[in-house]
């Protein structure tokens, strides 16, 4: 592979070669990379901060992603305002009640999946002598399902319409005539997306007497509700209510949020109002686990991620769990995650409901592991930025390895990935291969993983990791750079 490679890694993502070859790592390398800031962190802490009262400040948010700038163009159209510098927001919010502009307002999540689910929720929060909004996105959110959450906000009271097939975007959401009367809360089914969940959990810190959240079954990817009821209790909105099982949820109780004005000695509390606040959000861990996994591929190797710790606030911060057990080490502290190639990869049984995100990343390190891997708990994957898991099965196929999707269909959809035969062909005359990325971030930065392995590989589209990493190709030229 050309020396310059990892300087062609380094231009702008709409200079990039498509497809993109990805360099082999010939050596051992020492890094220290924070990857930008959580998307789901971010998008949760931008839709309180616009629904708040006063000027919020965010730093070391996730700004330049596509996803960012979606979630962002949204809550500025519904009537909050944000001044942006780097990586760090200023959010005047607008005291519980979206004022759009104009009066009914169309918003284009294109594929941002979090941002769509968060807004069509907090779109019953408008006044309800203004017009409706619309929710729509891209003809892949347009297949992605939303009609739980839906359910949901009619209980609440709005009126909500499908304007295209029934149960997936585009949808009108109109608010209810009265936010006061539902403290007897809602119940929510055995849901397909967390995001359902989290979204009417931050809504109900809005409504003037809060919300009851019950469910009826386990919770998918229970972690990321978890993860906006930290949230939500740090940024000081109180909560009831907390985890009984793994997988599930006694029912969460949100108290409004109180806003106190007025002189301390004399002021009084208002209800349905969230108190300005500042808030560093923490590194993207499903960003930081393509790092952690180069240094488990390479004998060696080291990735340091700083701000990433056992305290993280994000499920997928605990991927590193499963690159110790395939025999990777790895070191926690209070500042960071340290993970370290030990030239040993062991096939593992893991499930992972909790991080489907992360599924990919483990799945690319399986086809190097000593046996086969399964990984159980994927079926939310279908309904991703593509059907994750078929793509996977495909490229995966691409290089000899062996994938059998298990329990297909059912709830515990996972595949069973056995590598080639003989291993992974990594001689430098291998043929040449170009990963599909289907439109997805994660698949192409999945499939990077392989070729620091396997020579002759490239990624096609390189430039949709746009979606929650821009700079993803210039932090993996540092494994070069040493």
């Amino acid at each position: 592979m050309p020396t310059s490679a990892p300087h062609m890694f380094k231009r702008e993502l709409d200079d990039l070669p498509n497809p993109l070859p990805v360099p082999v790592a010939r050596g051992a390398f020492d890094v220290s990379l924070r990857p930008p800031g959580s998307k789901s962190l971010t998008n949760r802490a931008v839709l309180l901060a616009s629904l708040g009262a006063g000027e919020s400040i965010l730093t070391n948010a996730l700004t330049e992603a596509e996803d960012a700038r979606v979630m962002l163009n949204a809550v500025e159209a519904l009537g909050a305002s944000v001044a942006k510098a780097g990586p760090h927001l200023r959010v005047e919010g607008v005291a519980g009640t979206w004022d759009p502009d104009p009066q009914e307002p169309t918003l284009n999540m294109n594929n941002a999946g979090t941002a769509t689910r968060f807004l069509a929720a907090a779109a019953i929060l408008s006044d309800s002598g203004s017009g409706p909004v619309t929710i729509d996105g891209s003809e892949r959110m347009r297949k992605r399902p939303i009609g739980q959450l839906v359910a949901s906000l009619r209980r609440l009271g709005a009126g909500v319409e499908f304007l295209g097939e029934e149960g997936v975007p585009p949808i009108r959401v109109s608010a209810p005539e009265h936010l006061d009367g539902y403290a007897e809360g809602i119940t929510m089914p055995q849901v397909a997306s967390s995001q359902f969940i989290s979204a009417v959990l931050m809504v109900g810190a809005f409504l003037p007497r809060g919300l009851q959240v019950s469910f009826e079954g386990p919770v998918t990817s229970a972690p990321y509700v978890e993860m906006t009821v930290r949230l939500m209790r740090k940024l000081g909105i109180q909560i009831e209510g907390e985890v009984v099982h793994s997988g599930g949820f006694g029912p969460l109780r949100v108290h409004p949020a109180s806003l106190r004005v007025g002189p301390e000695e004399a002021g009084e509390s208002v209800t349905g109002l969230l108190e300005p606040f500042e808030y560093d959000v923490e590194p993207d861990a499903s960003g930081a686990t393509y790092l952690w996994a180069a240094a488990a591929l390479t004998e060696g190797a080291r990735v340091v991620t700083p701000g990433l710790t056992g305290a993280s606030l994000q499920g997928d911060a605990r991927f590193v769990d499963h690159l110790e057990a395939m025999g990777a080490r790895v070191v926690r502290t209070d500042e960071e995650t340290e993970v370290t190639g030990t030239g040993m990869l062991t096939g593992i049984d893991a499930d992972l409901r909790d991080m489907p995100d992360a599924a990919m990343t483990l799945a690319a390190l399986a086809v190097f592991a000593d046996g086969p891997t399964t990984i159980r708990g994927l079926h939310t994957l279908r309904h991703k930025e593509c059907d994750r898991i078929a793509a996977t099965k495909t490229e995966l196929e691409r290089i000899g390895a062996g994938v059998e999707i298990l329990n297909e269909g059912s709830d515990d959809e996972g595949l069973v990935i056995t590598p080639p035969l003989g291993g992974v062909d990594e001689s430098d005359d291998v043929d040449p291969v170009v990963f599909r990325t289907y439109d997805d971030h994660r698949m192409a930065m999945a499939t990077s993983l392989i070729g620091l392995r396997r020579p002759n590989c490239s990624v096609a589209d390189p430039a949709c990791v746009a979606k929650t990493y821009p700079d993803y190709w210039q932090h993996l030229a540092r494994l070069y750079a040493m």
